[in-house]
């Protein structure tokens, strides 16, 4: 099912030609609730000083490992802080979720990646979901997980490029066009995999690989800090003035 599959269709790749006036990026969730409901109160007190448009982009991985995976998914389907567009990209987490939900077939593979807790939350045992035929497993997901939850999942877009700045959940490779980058490499690349050296300007921000603190460089910014191990969810805002770290 994973990491990605050769027949598995391409999401979209959004493009803007304008910036707004502020933009914030959030890191890896990963069932947090709390900690998102924390970092986007300080979004908007941050935000105050900004009259133009101002958007909040969810760089994936909302679900598995922490407690609460179905009450992310509801905060993020429900509409943004007012005065605030949200997008929501998709992480590796995500679409395992949405090939799981359509074929659900390898429960140890989802359940090895945290899938357990995100099956919980939902109000379903994964010890008697993993007993049950395919069939009766679909039916028993299909009674539990809102069908505007699957929808969600399977419409996330993979990036979004603004002039200058991609934002994406994994990494980018430096000099190929958004377009022909590979979906398994939006999803999960590491750093170690890209390549650091100047992208000619083009900065990437993204999540996937965790660690205790943010990673600031010249070329990319990551923004997940581990925020199940850590208790931290990190967001950067980027404005004509800089940018800032913000923290839950």
């Amino acid at each position: 099912m994973w990491p990605g599959r050769p027949d598995e269709p391409v999401r979209a790749r959004l493009r803007r030609q304008r910036w707004p006036d502020v933009v914030y990026a959030i890191g890896d969730v990963h069932g947090c609730l709390d900690q998102l409901r924390a970092v986007e109160a300080r979004i908007v007190e941050d935000a105050r000083s900004y009259e133009g448009g101002k958007l909040i982009v969810m760089l994936g991985d909302y679900i598995d490992r922490g407690p609460d995976s179905a009450g992310v998914l509801d905060h993020l389907i429900s509409p943004p802080p007012p005065g605030f567009e949200r997008i929501c990209l998709a992480g590796n987490h995500e679409t395992i979720m949405a090939d799981f939900l359509e074929q659900p077939r390898d429960l140890a593979g989802w359940i090895s990646l945290g899938g357990d807790v995100t099956l919980t939350s939902y109000g379903l045992v994964p010890s008697r979901l993993a007993n049950l035929g395919e069939a009766r497993r679909r039916a028993m997901l299909s009674a539990h997980v809102p069908r505007q939850h699957v929808e969600f999942l399977n419409a996330l877009p993979t990036a979004l490029q603004f002039p200058g700045v991609t934002f994406v959940h994994a990494g980018l490779r430096p000099g190929v066009d958004l377009d022909d980058q590979s979906e398994h490499d939006l999803l999960w690349m590491r750093p170690d995999q890209g390549d650091d050296r100047n992208r000619e300007g083009h900065m990437v921000i993204h999540g996937h690989t965790p660690g205790s603190e943010p990673v600031l460089l010249p070329t990319r910014i990551c923004l997940d800090t581990a925020v199940c191990a850590t208790g931290r969810l990190t967001a950067l805002r980027l404005s004509r003035t800089g940018i800032r770290i913000i923290q839950s």
